[in-house]
């Protein structure tokens, strides 16, 4: 199974160049030539990392970063940053807003894909597929399975599905889940919200909803994934 990486660079020949030496080495490869794209590129295919230009039209490198890491509150996406910029205070404020490396430009392809391929050593748990009594989530593709099965949900179903499994027998709070999942934009959203999407999410990916046994209810606490 292929991990997929979003590159996002505006500079057509260097997206392409990336592109071409990613492939050869068997990742899965998805582009964006702007920022905006590239949210909608990250929401579609869930990439297990970013080569994340700096340099970028409409939305620079470092908010798309940001954007990441704060209002999708995601930590597990790894993200190479590339630029022009070569003075350390520059490197150390990257690092700080999130990346996990930093390459800068001009740069040798090989060194690029020996940094993606030390990152992914570093944190190679976070792209496997979940498995777990005939469910399989599979983190870069955005697919659910049950029994071979391919189940339907929708971005925050996936989302917290996704959570759950990955810390599977702990038990969240309502509050817990909707401070993990959901953006800042979002979080006047009601806890009882929560309850509809686990209800929801019982529907499709247990035998019998109405006695779940893979997502579950503690009593006074919260949700936990069973496994």
């Amino acid at each position: 199974m292929k991990q997929t990486i979003l590159i996002v660079e505006d500079d057509k020949m260097i997206r392409n160049l990336i592109k071409l030496y990613l492939e050869k080495n068997n990742y899965h490869v998805v582009v964006a030539s702007d920022g905006h794209i590239a949210k909608d590129v990250y929401e579609n295919e869930h990439p297990c990392l970013i080569v994340l230009d700096l340099m970028l039209p409409k939305i620079s490198g470092e908010e798309f970063c940001r954007w990441i890491r704060e209002d999708k509150k995601d930590n597990d996406t790894l993200i190479l940053m590339l630029t022009a910029k070569t003075q350390t205070s520059d490197k150390i404020e990257g690092l700080n807003i999130g990346a996990d490396s930093y390459l800068t430009k001009p740069f040798d392809p090989d060194e690029l894909i020996a940094q993606v391929k030390a990152l992914f050593r570093r944190i190679n748990h976070h792209c496997k597929q979940l498995s777990s009594d005939g469910l399989t989530l599979k983190p870069q593709q955005g697919e659910v399975y049950l029994r071979g099965e391919i189940v339907n949900l929708t971005k925050h179903e996936f989302n917290l599905l996704h959570y759950l499994m990955k810390n599977a027998n702990v038990v969240f709070s309502r509050e817990a889940l909707v401070s993990e999942l959901y953006s800042f934009h979002e979080q006047d959203i009601l806890d009882r919200t929560i309850d509809a999407h686990i209800k929801k999410l019982r529907e499709k990916v247990e035998d019998i909803p109405a006695k779940p046994k893979r997502i579950v209810t503690v009593r006074g606490m919260g949700y936990k994934y069973v496994k």
